[in-house]
């Protein structure tokens, strides 16, 4: 398996994001945009939901390219203390147990599980949840 961008997690296990620090105001964002404005920096895994939708219809395509097999799937922002708040999918939890404010932490997830060579996108799962 293979991420599906480089320069999107660190090469630490457990993987962290890798957002980017504007050098001269001190802005977090995500991703690390290329160039030299911005200084990589490696994110929190946790985090806490800042806000949430059900992804209920197949996204347009392209640049869609995750299962022919469309199910719904939970997107958030999860609000990384301090850094930034990232925009990113949810994992390993009910759609009625989403809760704003609830405690998250990093995963990586295949973005189409059924791929005979799967990429890996990040996702944040409750803290503590079965990977």
């Amino acid at each position: 398996m293979r991420a599906i961008a480089e320069g999107l997690f660190t090469g630490e296990t457990p993987p962290r994001l890798i957002g980017g620090r504007d050098r001269e105001s001190g802005r977090v964002v995500f991703p690390c945009p290329p160039g030299d404005r911005f200084e990589p920096v490696p994110l929190s895994r946790t985090g806490t939901l800042w806000s949430y939708t059900i992804q209920r219809f197949r996204p347009k395509t392209p640049p869609y390219q995750g299962p022919e097999a469309f199910r719904p799937f939970p997107v958030g922002y999860v609000e990384l203390p301090g850094e930034v708040i990232v925009e990113t999918r949810l994992a390993n939890v009910d759609f009625d147990q989403i809760r704003i404010g609830m405690e998250l932490e990093l995963v990586q997830v295949p973005l189409d599980p059924e791929a005979a060579d799967p990429v890996l996108i990040h996702a944040f799962q409750p803290t503590g949840a079965a990977a």
